[in-house]
C-alpha cells in the first residue's frame, strides 16, 4: 500500500503575499505596475538567487 504525503504551503505563500503587498504600498505602485511587479519579480529573483547558487 502506497502512502501519500500531502503538505501544506499556506504559511509560506501567505507570507509571500504579504510582503508583495507590502513592497506594492511601500513604494507607492499604482495597480497596473503592482500587477506586473508579480509577474516579473518572480523572474528576477530567482535569476539573482541563482547567481549566488552557481
Amino acid at each position: 500500500m502506497e502512502r501519500i504525503k500531502i503538505e501544506n504551503h499556506t504559511f509560506t505563500g501567505s507570507l509571500w503575499f504579504i510582503g508583495w503587498l507590502f513592497t506594492i504600498g511601500f513604494l507607492h505602485l499604482s495597480f497596473g505596475k503592482g500587477l506586473l511587479a508579480i509577474i516579473i519579480w518572480p523572474y528576477y529573483m530567482g535569476d539573482m538567487i541563482s547567481t549566488f547558487v552557481r
